[in-house]
């Protein structure tokens, strides 16, 4: 996510190579669900996960031939992942954990590729029983993937089947970022979030959907901004657990909260921002660095699992380890290291303030999240605050860390947009 204080530059205009892609502003009279005829299938051509034998195997050999570093030589994680916890987590990856596994659990949904503005772009739909469900975009960011939402899919799509309420319901669609898990790469730089956006408009226009609502955290939360700001035609209104909502100017008296808030984006930007200086500054070093070597990516990630989740210590304390390695695997093998990385480098001017948004959105703070604001800030920057919510536990990958509480959460933020 951004990494700065004024996020306003992120949404800097951006040419839409797709004509078809409509962002004016909407009238909100008489607004109601439904849906018009989708793409042609050859605009949405359906997808199946194969990861070959032969490229399991050779990541099984190379956790096998991995080189480890001398030890660390302090008694915390101050200087990153310890060698200890490495050991286990690729120890595991190499001689128990199933690719095949999480490999046959994506390809019970229905999941597809679409070329918009020229790279084909990954995702899931996977549509309600309920003919009044609402269309509902849910955007990961990184090290986030289409893994995390994967739990959500059954209470959003069926929430009777759930514990909820048909009127609940939700068709959801989950994309892949470019250049992330099975999405294309891009070959050319102006990728920023404004124009992932607009990718995210014209998908959800191929798919037949005139209203629809967004939803998003970390990078996901900044796309999530972007389409807030835009307010394209048949956006209703938006879902945040990560909230850009920094004052452009911090004031020189702060309330504990807000003097929490400044702290805490002081320990993401210093001691907790390594990962995203070197993302936002060299990602291809970055990625040279780790598309040779899978223990090198897992420890990449595994350590923002640990210093971002809401844990005792331990990333384990909140994630499954193959929750993780499910993560960690989709990585690997789609070769995104720098790909995924360049979107710091892309929106490197962006930051934690902004945009204000004037259309409805609901917000949900989970209390070990990184930073986190006080209410009063996500007040002045949500013009039209439907929902505020705030959870007893979760970090900053909400969806993966705590699902059922965010499926709760984007329940209750969405539902005033119903009628």
């Amino acid at each position: 996510m951004c990494n700065q204080v004024d996020c306003t530059s992120v949404c800097s205009a951006h040419s839409c190579a797709t004509e078809r892609c409509t962002v004016e502003p909407e009238t909100r009279e008489n607004q109601t669900l439904t849906t018009s005829t989708p793409a042609p299938s050859t605009l949405v051509r359906p997808f199946t996960v194969a990861i070959s034998d032969s490229e399991i195997d050779d990541l099984k050999q190379r956790l096998a031939r991995t080189r480890w570093p001398s030890q660390e030589t302090v008694p915390d994680w101050s200087q990153g992942v310890r060698l200890e916890n490495a050991k286990a987590l690729i120890t595991y990856w190499e001689r128990e954990y199933d690719w095949r596994r999480f490999e046959s659990e994506l390809n019970r949904f229905p999941q597809f590729l679409s070329e918009i503005d020229g790279l084909d772009t990954y995702f899931i739909h996977v549509r309600s029983k309920n003919p009044n469900a609402m269309p509902l975009i849910l955007t990961h960011g990184w090290p986030g993937s289409i893994v995390e939402f994967l739990k959500l899919i059954g209470p959003l799509t069926d929430p009777a089947a759930f514990g909820g309420r048909v009127e609940d319901s939700f068709d959801v669609v989950i994309p892949s970022l470019p250049g992330f898990g099975f999405s294309q790469k891009p070959t050319e730089d102006g990728w920023d979030v404004r124009r992932i956006a607009i990718a995210w408009v014209e998908l959800m226009r191929r798919l037949g959907y005139q209203k629809w609502a967004a939803q998003g955290g970390d990078w996901g939360a900044v796309v999530t901004s972007a389409l807030g700001a835009m307010r394209p035609t048949g956006l209703l209104g938006i879902h945040l657990n990560t909230q850009y909502a920094f004052p452009a100017q911090i004031p020189d008296t702060l309330s504990p909260e807000e003097r929490y808030a400044v702290d805490t984006l002081a320990l993401y930007t210093g001691e907790l921002g390594g990962s995203n200086h070197l993302h936002s500054t060299k990602p291809e070093t970055v990625g040279i660095a780790l598309a040779d070597s899978p223990a090198g990516q897992a420890a990449w990630i595994y350590e923002k699992f640990q210093s971002k989740t809401d844990n005792d210590g331990l990333a384990e304390d909140a994630l499954s380890t193959d929750d993780m390695l499910d993560a960690i695997s989709l990585y690997w093998f789609t070769n995104s290291a720098a790909s995924s990385g360049r979107i710091y480098w892309e929106n490197r001017s962006g930051s934690m303030a902004g945009p204000k948004l004037t259309l409805p959105v609901a917000v949900t703070v989970f209390p070990r999240d990184i930073p986190r604001l006080p209410r009063n800030w996500i007040e002045d920057t949500y013009a039209n605050l439907i929902h505020y919510g705030e959870a007893d536990k979760g970090g900053h990958f909400a969806a993966l860390e705590q699902p059922e509480i965010l499926v709760s959460e984007i329940r209750a933020g969405l539902r005033s947009l119903r009628s």
